[in-house]
C-alpha cells in the first residue's frame, strides 16, 4: 500500500471521490489510507507543499502518521488551502470580529461533505424516523458560507418533519412547538450555538424528556464565559435531563466529532485526534494532554492534516476532550456565529 501511494504521489493522480468511498466504507482509523492521502497532498497542494519543503521534511521518507507535518489552521486566513486540480463548487467562511481576517475553506465536491456529516451524525446519534431537527441557529439564506449551518439545513430536510427548522429569532414559538411534542412524546434534537441554548433555558425552563439538546459552542462576546461543565449545568437543570450532548467542528474541517455526555468526543472513523507538545509543535502522540492536531480524511483535496488551537486531552481510546483555546487564537467559527 505504501509504495503504491508513493506512486499515487508522483502522478498527483488522486479520484477524490473514489477515495472518498473508500474511507466512508472503514470501520476503523486506516493507517494505510492516512499515508496515502499525505502523500498526494505533499505534492498536489502548493501550500502544503511549501510547509513541508520549509521544515527539510522529505515526504518519502515519512512512513508513520506520527511523522506527518501538521499544517497550521491560520494558513486557511490567508491562503487557499486547495490541491491544483481542484475547483471549489462552494466555499466555507468563519465567523470573525470586524476586520479579522477570516478562514476560507474551498470545497470541491459538496456531496462529500454532506456524505460525511450525514454518515457521522447518523452514527453517533442514530435519530429515529419521526425525529424533528431543531436549529437554535441562523438560517442558510442568512449565513450561507457556515459549514454548521450548511450541515443543520440539511439535516433538517433529511428528516422529513414539518417542525423541523431553524428558530433563532422566533423562540416563542420554538418553546410551544416542543411543548407540543413532548406532550406526544415526539423525539427531538435541539442543536444550537451556547448562548443561545443559554439564553432559551432561561427564558423557557421546561422539562425535556423526548428532547436531545446539543450545544456546538459559542459564547465569546455575548455572555460571560463559562467552562463546558457550567454550562452543561445550567442545560441540566433548567430543562431537567440528565446529559447535554456537543458537537466538534470547523470551518476548516469536512468531518465533526461528537460527544453524547459529559464532552468526550468520539470521532468517525475517517477522522482521528492527536496532541502536539504546545513548545515543540513536531512533536506529536497519539494520546496526553496539549495542543490538538486533527487528522480529517473527507479534507481529501485542502489538506487533512491540520495543527488547531485547541487544547485538550486525547485519550489511549482515541476519545477526546476540548478544555480551552491557546492564548493566541482568535475567537473561532460559531462562537460569533449569530453575533
Amino acid at each position: 500500500m505504501f509504495l503504491k501511494a508513493i506512486e499515487f504521489s508522483l502522478h498527483q493522480d488522486m479520484d477524490p471521490l473514489k477515495f472518498s468511498d473508500e474511507i466512508f466504507q472503514c470501520v476503523h482509523f486506516s493507517k494505510d489510507q492516512c499515508l496515502e492521502l499525505f502523500q498526494y497532498q505533499s505534492q498536489a497542494v502548493p501550500i502544503y507543499r511549501s510547509f513541508i519543503d520549509a521544515l527539510g521534511i522529505q515526504p518519502s521518507k515519512v512512513r508513520d502518521m506520527h511523522q506527518i507535518p501538521f499544517l497550521p489552521i491560520e494558513f486557511f486566513k490567508s491562503r487557499n488551502v486547495l490541491s491544483e486540480s481542484s475547483t471549489p463548487q462552494l466555499w466555507f467562511t468563519s465567523s470573525g470580529t470586524s476586520g479579522s481576517e477570516v478562514s476560507r475553506h474551498g470545497v470541491s465536491h459538496p456531496e462529500m461533505y454532506t456524505r460525511s456529516f450525514r454518515q457521522a451524525f447518523q452514527n453517533a446519534l442514530k435519530p429515529a424516523k419521526g425525529t424533528a431537527i431543531l436549529g437554535l441557529l441562523p438560517s442558510y439564506l442568512e449565513r450561507e458560507g457556515s459549514s454548521l449551518v450548511y450541515m443543520v439545513d440539511q439535516l433538517i430536510r433529511d428528516s422529513g418533519e414539518e417542525d423541523s427548522g431553524f428558530f433563532l429569532h422566533n423562540q416563542d414559538e420554538l418553546f410551544q412547538l416542543l411543548q407540543q411534542r413532548e406532550h406526544a412524546q415526539k423525539p427531538s434534537i435541539l442543536i444550537g450555538v451556547t448562548y443561545a441554548l443559554l439564553d432559551f433555558a432561561e427564558r423557557f425552563p421546561t422539562p425535556l424528556r423526548h428532547t436531545t439538546i446539543m450545544e456546538t459552542g459559542g459564547m465569546k462576546g455575548r455572555r460571560k464565559e463559562l467552562i463546558r461543565e457550567e454550562v452543561h449545568g445550567l442545560l441540566k437543570e433548567a430543562f431537567q435531563v440528565h446529559q447535554i450532548a456537543s458537537e466538534y467542528g470547523m470551518t476548516e474541517l469536512l468531518s465533526q466529532a461528537y460527544a453524547l455526555s459529559d464532552g468526550l468526543f468520539t470521532c468517525p472513523p475517517w477522522m482521528k485526534v492527536l496532541v502536539r507538545d504546545s513548545t515543540d509543535p513536531l512533536q506529536v502522540s497519539p494520546s496526553g494532554k496539549g495542543a490538538l492536531n486533527i487528522i480529517d480524511l473527507a479534507n481529501i483535496s485542502s489538506c487533512a492534516f491540520l495543527a488547531t488551537s485547541d487544547i485538550g486531552i486525547v485519550y489511549p481510546n482515541g476519545t477526546f476532550e476540548v478544555q480551552g483555546r491557546l492564548d493566541h487564537a482568535d475567537i473561532r467559527g460559531c462562537n460569533l456565529l449569530v453575533a
